[in-house]
């Protein structure tokens, strides 16, 4: 008679090379959602660290109204709406003010009319305004001594970093 003896499973082996590739395919991959995610969150964390809002007090003579258009309806990521005012000495974004978020977003004066993402905004005698104050919401900008706003048909939020047109308004005199 013979015995039937218990055999202990073989251990399975894993070479070390799968180990490492899919270590390593892990951190590409979690590294590569970690900083889209930090890249897309950004401009809502560091959204308070712009200064707020900018108020300018004083009034004055309305020169030009716009609104503020999506320039390019197939880009769902860059947008933006709203009114704005512009006065002899300030650029006026009202309260139903809102662009999509970004880095380093500046208000520009820009003297063409009819802002569209294939001009050359960064090629024209633009007036840089200074950084957008907040993503939506009522803000004012001051306008440099000088430069007189009846020379200028659009205003644009341009984003200096990426080099892009997020939203123009194009302007028009007299309120």
């Amino acid at each position: 008679m013979t015995r039937a003896v218990a055999r202990r499973p073989e251990p399975v082996s894993v070479p070390v090379r799968y180990l490492l590739v899919g270590l390593l395919a892990g951190a590409v991959l979690g590294g590569a959602g970690g900083f889209a995610a930090g890249y897309f969150a950004f401009p809502y964390w560091s959204a308070g660290e712009r200064g707020g809002q900018v108020i300018i007090s004083g009034g004055g003579e309305i020169k030009a109204t716009g609104r503020f258009a999506h320039a390019d309806p197939a880009d769902r990521m860059h947008y933006g709406s709203g009114a704005v005012r512009v006065y002899a000495n300030r650029v006026h974004l009202e309260d139903d003010f809102a662009v999509s978020p970004g880095p380093k977003y500046h208000v520009y004066l820009v003297p063409q009319r009819g802002i569209d993402p294939d001009t050359r905004v960064e090629e024209t005698m633009f007036v840089d305004l200074g950084p957008l104050a907040a993503f939506s919401g009522r803000q004012s900008y001051p306008v440099p001594v000088g430069v007189d706003v009846g020379d200028y048909g659009s205003v644009v939020i341009w984003c200096e970093q990426f080099n892009s047109l997020i939203s123009p308004a194009e302007l028009n005199p007299g309120s």
